[in-house]
């Protein structure tokens, strides 16, 4: 098969590698079926989507919508290339799973507002709706109600033009879309479990997602979840979109 492309921007190594073990491990994925690019830290290139089997958008601390003028050089250089990036992807249609800040990103390319001013969610678990009114193939044997992971400073503040709804939470309405045949994004984290975002909110603690003295408690209340559904959505992607 052709291998998936991995596109990264967490600054902090170990949550960066804590990432790509999580895409490794639950989208069935061998590091051979794997390009990685670190966008903190590298620049894309030019890439020809011919080579992938599809592309995979992780999330981070970066914010679609901070202003530019406080955005690291970094972020202002990988914005620019998702840009260029996307028009290939969103005119060919190519297979694309952005993740959380991929939501943002997405929405933002296609129009969309995206900001803090509603529908932020704290790190934790929340139960996502599928929209009754719509299905998915990447969503065959997910339950109508699932627990997803969660944590984002800004949310989708619109549906973008041309998108489908397909999931939502009870304070989050934009968690998952599609657009076109083969583009999604998802607003959860559909490569975290329990262990994974216990490992983040140790990682993150400091970086204003919460307050650094609620790690504890809510590493207690992410210990009494049961989260496999989300997972099996990657799954499903990868699985799909394998050539």
């Amino acid at each position: 098969m052709k291998p998936f492309l991995l596109l990264q921007h967490r600054y902090l190594d170990e949550a960066s590698e804590n990432e790509y073990e999580a895409i490794q491990q639950h989208g069935e994925l061998s590091p051979r079926q794997i390009r990685r690019v670190r966008l903190d830290n590298e620049a894309l290139g030019t890439m020809d989507l011919g080579d992938f089997s599809g592309v995979i958008l992780g999330g981070g601390p970066s914010n679609v919508s901070d202003d530019p003028n406080s955005k690291k050089p970094e972020q202002l250089r990988f914005e620019e290339e998702l840009t260029q990036l996307y028009d290939q992807i969103f005119e060919a249609d190519f297979p694309f799973l952005g993740m959380c800040y991929g939501m943002g990103s997405v929405a933002k390319y296609l129009g969309a507002p995206v900001s803090k001013e509603k529908y932020s969610e704290q790190v934790g678990a929340a139960t996502i709706a599928l929209n009754p009114q719509e299905s998915d193939p990447i969503l065959v044997d997910i339950p109508e109600n699932f627990i997803a992971l969660v944590g984002h400073k800004e949310s989708c503040q619109e549906l973008p033009d041309g998108c489908v709804l397909l999931a939502s939470s009870v304070s989050c309405p934009f968690h998952m879309i599609r657009y076109k045949a083969n583009i999604y994004a998802t607003q959860f984290h559909p490569e975290l479990d329990v262990d994974g975002i216990i490992f983040r909110i140790k990682a993150y603690r400091r970086h204003g997602y919460f307050k650094p003295e609620d790690a504890e408690r809510l590493i207690a209340i992410a210990l009494k979840q049961e989260v496999i559904a989300p997972q099996k959505i990657l799954k499903n992607f990868v699985n799909r979109f394998r050539t």
